[in-house]
């Protein structure tokens, strides 16, 4: 046996008022991301975008990964500087507050709570729009490892 559906016009489900106590769905807002005002400088550069990364706000340029926002717990509180590890005694050198990132070594990491902190990041910012050649990294660039066939 088949069931008939009741013949209501669709406008009559749709129109339906809201029950009185019911709140309105919340919009699915873009929240800016606390350190955002890093990249602000880079902004106006037409190659500039960003998007989301592993938890975090990466931020390209020029074609290159450049910077990553990191607004969590350590070690995930701060800036990452997309390099190559043949650049990090260089740029250490140059900003003593950058370290490997203790669970990405390849990247420089500036921790939110690093003395100079602001200035600092304001600083790779500069150097980046430079087109600084030890900041940034080509993206899809990375070497994948194959499984080992059995």
């Amino acid at each position: 046996m088949v069931r008939q559906r009741s013949a209501k016009p669709l406008s009559a489900v749709r129109s339906r008022p809201a029950p009185p106590n019911s709140r309105p769905m919340k919009s699915k807002e873009k929240r800016r991301h606390p350190l955002q005002w890093i990249l602000e400088p880079m902004e106006d550069e037409a190659s500039f975008f960003q998007k989301h990364m592993f938890g975090c706000q990466a931020a390209y340029l020029y074609g290159r990964l450049v910077l990553v926002l990191a607004a969590k717990e350590e070690p995930w509180n701060g800036l990452l500087v997309c390099t190559s590890r043949e650049f990090h005694s260089t740029l250490i050198d140059e900003h003593p507050g950058l370290q490997p990132h203790p669970l990405l070594s390849k990247w420089l990491y500036l921790a939110q709570a690093c003395d100079g902190f602001e200035e600092t990041a304001q600083q790779l910012v500069v150097q980046a729009l430079k087109k600084d050649a030890r900041i940034g990294v080509d993206p899809g660039a990375t070497k994948r490892k194959r499984a080992k066939k059995s």
